[in-house]
């Protein structure tokens, strides 16, 4: 354990309140001055509004004294503004919780329970990598109940990360175990601090590394992507539909000359598109996917960068799927539900809950092999075979009978399910083609419903329920018997399931928390 976990009190990284907010204070400050100044020196100095030069003024007058007083005097109330704040700012990582204090006049306390962490997420985002330094943020299950950490020093961030997931485990901690203090790069075992010289190195070297520590996990990723199809993928996307749809309309407006409602409502969602696209494009740079002794590590990111370990037992619902778009390239996307930050939106969301941004059949194959490492035997892979390509029939599932097409005239053979070691798989969807796998012990419950028009045609339709994500498990069609079988089988399977799953406790002897 490093020091940081041993149960007492620490604070963040002391550049934390101005790499939490001074930097925008400092440049609101300058704002103001640059477009006030005439102003506040009129009422400070008694100089008037219009003079040539407000400087100069004041060094005719012999005021500099009393203006760098006054500088001097704004710097020292923020900078005791902000060591109050560091100081109130504290954490402690013990066997049972993370927990963080802070505040000044309105004081908050969070606790994260070590046996409900859903993920531990380190960021690095560009300015504070400049200091060296990274947001560690603790995922648990429920709406805003992620605990961060924000900031601690990079090496720092990496070993608490350890701790946290080690204690999670349930894995014993020692009797008598020693505790070495960490220790950011550069700094040896007798050195006093940091050199200039070993500071700059250390953030070079972290912005060419690689996002996979190579002390948790392997140092290459299990699935690579290459920037032509990452690329790709994004301009074949819904979002260039969009696009050009928006571009046409403004082509075509001003060629009819039509009034000046059309720029107005269509520019800012062309920009706000264009952003998404640049944003997603940067977060998927630099992708990796690697399995650790505590869970899957996925990162991403080029100048701000994310890597999060999930441990086993977190990953609630994987969806694969495949947009019209990228058929012809064989290109697939897997996404996850996750307990915490799953219905984020925007790129942010979509790289949180995405752990395969765009890769071909092997490439999914090699991502369920980490995420759901339970389900990895030959037949498993005939049915996740099958699932993506098959277009219906005598193929492993139970598909929706000829008269779905009533409902589903295009999609009706490719809809169905199947139970397969311990996950429930449903496919669906033509244009779109989605496979959809739910383990069993991660299940909520089940629901089959069955309004008129379906009661009509002797047919249902039947949801899994997981915690919120973008993996929707639903089938829109179903026999209305093989529902009723569906229900049965899920609902035993999944309180059996849950009963013998111990991966939730993953380094512990028996499996359970004490």
């Amino acid at each position: 354990m490093s020091s940081l976990a041993d149960g007492e009190w620490h604070r963040l990284h002391p550049a934390t309140p101005l790499l939490r907010g001074g930097i925008f204070v400092f440049a609101a400050i300058g704002f103001i001055l640059a477009n006030l100044r005439e102003r506040v020196l009129d009422v400070v100095f008694g100089i008037p509004v219009g003079s040539a030069d407000p400087l100069e003024e004041i060094y005719r007058r012999g005021s500099v004294g009393w203006a760098l007083l006054a500088v001097a005097g704004a710097l020292v109330v923020i900078l005791i503004a902000f060591s109050l704040s560091w100081r109130a700012h504290t954490f402690r990582v013990n066997d049972e919780i993370v927990e963080v204090r802070s505040g000044i006049v309105f004081r908050s306390n969070r606790k994260a329970r070590l046996d409900r962490i859903q993920g531990v997420n380190i960021e690095r985002p560009l300015i504070p990598r400049l200091f060296g330094a990274a947001k560690l943020e603790v995922s648990v299950a429920g709406q805003d109940a992620n605990v961060p950490l924000a900031y601690l020093g990079s090496a720092r961030a990496d070993e608490l990360r350890r701790d946290i997931l080690r204690l999670a485990s349930g894995a014993r901690r020692p009797a008598a175990e020693s505790v070495e203090p960490a220790r950011e790069p550069g700094e040896g075992p007798s050195e006093p601090g940091v050199t200039v010289g070993g500071f700059a190195r250390d953030r070079v070297v972290e912005f060419l590394a690689p996002e996979l520590d190579p002390d948790a996990a392997p140092p290459e990723s299990v699935v690579r992507i290459p920037p032509a199809r990452l690329f790709g993928s994004i301009v074949l996307s819904g979002f260039t539909v969009f696009l050009l749809v928006g571009v046409i309309a403004l082509a075509v407006g001003g060629a009819i000359g039509s009034s000046g409602w059309l720029p107005i409502a269509i520019v800012p969602a062309l920009i706000g598109s264009a952003g998404y696209f640049l944003s997603r494009l940067t977060r998927s740079l630099r992708f990796s996917i690697a399995g650790t002794p505590d869970g899957v590590r996925v990162g991403f990111g080029l100048l701000s960068t994310s890597n999060e370990t999930l441990p086993p037992g977190r990953v609630h619902a994987i969806g694969i799927s495949q947009p019209l778009l990228w058929r012809p390239f064989g290109w697939w996307q897997v996404r996850i539900n996750k307990a915490g930050r799953s219905v984020s939106q925007g790129a942010a969301g979509e790289a949180g809950t995405t752990v395969l941004p765009v890769g071909t059949a092997a490439d999914v194959a090699r991502v369920l092999e980490l995420i759901l490492p339970g389900y990895t035997g030959e037949e498993q892979g005939a049915v996740i075979e099958s699932g993506m390509h098959s277009r219906g029939g005598s193929d492993g599932f139970i598909n929706a009978p000829r008269r779905a097409a009533w409902l589903r005239p295009f999609s009706w053979r490719r809809t169905g399910y199947t139970l397969s070691a311990g996950a429930v798989v449903l496919r669906r969807g033509i244009v779109s083609r989605e496979l959809i796998l739910v383990p069993l012990a991660r299940l909520q419950s089940v629901r089959i419903d069955q309004g008129p028009v379906r009661r009509m045609l002797g047919l249902a339709s039947a949801r899994l329920h997981t915690v919120a994500g973008p993996v929707s498990a639903s089938l829109a069609v179903v026999d209305a018997e093989e529902a009723v079988r569906l229900f049965e089988a899920v609902a035993a399977g999944a309180v059996s399931c849950a009963t013998s799953d111990t991966s939730h406790r993953w380094n512990h002897p028996t499996g359970v928390f004490e």
